[in-house]
């Protein structure tokens, strides 16, 4: 079997499928999803799916398992870990989505949830989200600096509709999220 086979929810052994939620093969929402609407049921699985269309779209890849970010939250191995999503109450065309590494030292977090953040809100034509805010739990030992880079992100982003960190970054909205 091809370890690649099955990306899209297939009959691989330790995986659930794209069309389903699990809530124990899921972290709990973290402190950045406390006052949304936290999806869950077919919610959560209907934007999991587009989700990890998005991240092939852009690479969005978890180098240490060697697939796609998104099926982090179906894999059997790693219960606590994966993305969980809300919409904020006072403005539903904002979606938070939350990361929780694998390990509180996960040394792609960052790297992650920034490619995360230029998937969906470069491709924000996919989704019915004007913004998709991101965040990585507070469990991870770098996450105050990471998320100090991702507000950064985030409000450069609204401000100018760039996808860059800075003038200095040279990467583009059009190319992969890294």
């Amino acid at each position: 079997m091809s370890l690649l086979s099955g990306l899209r929810g297939g009959s691989d052994v330790g995986f659930d499928s794209y069309g389903t939620f699990v809530p124990e093969h899921n972290p709990d929402p973290g402190p950045f999803l406390s006052e949304t609407a936290v999806l869950s049921g077919t919610d959560h699985a209907a934007f999991h799916r587009l989700t990890m269309d998005l991240f092939d779209e852009r690479g969005v890849y978890d180098m240490t398992f060697g697939y796609n970010l998104a099926r982090l939250n179906l894999d059997h191995r790693h219960p606590d870990a994966g993305f969980r999503y809300g919409r904020e109450t006072d403005d539903r065309s904002v979606l938070r989505a939350e990361f929780t590494p694998t390990t509180e030292f996960c040394p792609q977090s960052d790297t992650l949830t920034v490619g995360a953040f230029r998937a969906w809100n470069g491709l924000s034509d996919r989704h019915e989200y004007d913004l998709v805010r991101v965040r990585v739990s507070p469990g991870h030992h770098q996450s105050t600096s990471i998320n100090d880079k991702l507000q950064h992100l985030e409000t450069r982003y609204r401000k100018t509709g760039e996808l860059r960190m800075d003038d200095t970054d040279e990467s583009s909205d059009e190319s992969v999220p890294f």
